[in-house]
């Protein structure tokens, strides 16, 4: 059997994180996706798309995305059932994220980029962590029996 889903779409809110009582990181957000097809005389139609995400990959999200972001999503559909303030039996239809990613550059989104206060010095901290290697950092193994795998 075969549950995969790709999407791309902006986002209508920011994230927000929430903890379960086990201190899980979770978080749901909506994505507005465009359809691919118009009908003539009438404007592009949206469809808004319920996402779940936990633990690392709603950390990210919710430290990186911001509202009006265009992003991408891997995962796979899940539906459940509850039951609403009234009493009556509902389904629920979602995606659980495994994957985002960025799809704009950083100055092209809609949304401002955030200020040191919002995160975005620790962001640049974190990014300069990450490209400051240099070739001093790796070891030259001559012997293939060495290698891990």
């Amino acid at each position: 059997m075969l549950n995969q889903v790709s999407l791309m779409g902006r986002l209508t809110a920011d994230p927000e994180l929430r903890h379960t009582p086990n201190d899980v990181a979770v978080t749901t957000f909506t994505i507005a996706v465009n359809r691919s097809y118009v009908k003539q005389g009438a404007e592009r139609q949206a469809d808004f798309i319920d996402i779940v995400a936990w633990r690392n990959t709603a950390e990210f999200i919710c430290r990186y995305f911001k509202k009006g972001q265009m992003m991408a999503v891997t995962g796979s559909l899940q539906t459940r059932n509850y039951t609403d303030k009234d009493g009556k039996n509902r389904k629920a239809v979602e995606v659980l994220a495994d994957n985002v990613y960025f799809t704009e550059s950083k100055g092209s989104s809609s949304s401002s980029s955030p200020s040191p206060s919002e995160g975005g010095q620790a962001y640049e901290e974190e990014k300069a962590t990450y490209s400051s290697g240099s070739a001093e950092d790796f070891t030259v193994i001559e012997d293939d029996e060495d290698l891990p795998f």
